[in-house]
């Protein structure tokens, strides 16, 4: 869903005369998560939280960078702003955070670093946002995965990742875009929607905490333009990362 331009030109008209306040982040997310409500999760001293993902957890972090709880690791995306809320909200449980999102990763990719980038980080709670270039890339003519081949993959990953890791919590990040804002067009649907109802499967077969995050953006959109929360329908803004960071912080008691 687009503005049209005179609609556009009056949305930021009144944002500078101050009235951006009335796109309500809460009123966003009650809207939104109320459609997918899932367990919450508590938090324990000592745990480790580890981000996986594409681009949009990547979000410009530096590989040199290894430590936990740093902005160089964990970017400047969601995984930085949720991480330093649950930073600043306990700060006696010495949480250990780390983002090892990889940008245009799909699936198979996440499998192939996993032993290294998961496994032997050991993580207490692992949160995985997955599966927008297993579509996009398919139509860009660079991968000839389908939807079976996501959902055989992501399961597979996940239980090698119990078995190997029997008291891991999860959270499945449900894969989302904004239609109508650049990269995100028609030739997308009805086929994408297959993805995202894919993870949500996977996360209740898993027991894993759910994140709606589709529906987040479908509800931001209707009080703000797409443009304003993703600058080309799959990667947020800092605004978009922001209403991100508030829905993943929801999953935590």
């Amino acid at each position: 869903m687009e503005m049209s331009n005179n609609s556009r030109r009056s949305f930021i008209k009144k944002a500078a005369l101050g009235t951006l306040a009335a796109i309500s982040i809460p009123e966003i997310l009650q809207a939104a998560v109320q459609k997918g409500k899932t367990k919450e999760i508590k938090l324990q001293k000592d745990q480790i939280i580890l981000f996986q993902g594409d681009s949009i957890t990547d979000s410009g972090r530096s590989r040199d960078d290894t430590n936990f709880n740093t902005a160089g690791n964990l970017g400047t995306g969601y995984a930085l702003l949720a991480g330093a809320a649950l930073l600043n909200k306990y700060e006696t449980l010495n949480l250990k955070i780390y983002n090892k999102g990889i940008s245009g990763n799909k699936v198979f990719q996440l499998a192939e670093r996993w032993d290294k980038d998961c496994l032997e980080l050991k993580p207490d709670i692992l949160s995985i946002l997955i599966g927008v270039n297993d579509l996009w890339h398919k139509l860009t003519g660079n991968y000839n995965g389908t939807i079976d081949t996501y959902r055989n993959d992501y399961k597979a990953l996940l239980e090698r990742t119990v078995k190997a890791l029997p008291g891991v919590k999860l959270i499945i990040c449900e894969p989302f875009a904004v239609k109508g804002v650049k990269a995100v067009d028609n030739t997308w649907y009805p086929e994408f929607d297959e993805y995202r109802n894919a993870a949500r499967e996977i996360a209740s077969k898993f027991k894993a905490t759910f994140i709606p995050f589709q529906s987040v953006f479908d509800e931001a959109i209707k009080r703000a333009p797409g443009s304003y929360w993703t600058g080309d329908g799959v990667h947020p803004t800092l605004a978009g990362a922001q209403l991100m960071a508030k829905a993943w912080l929801k999953a935590f008691a």
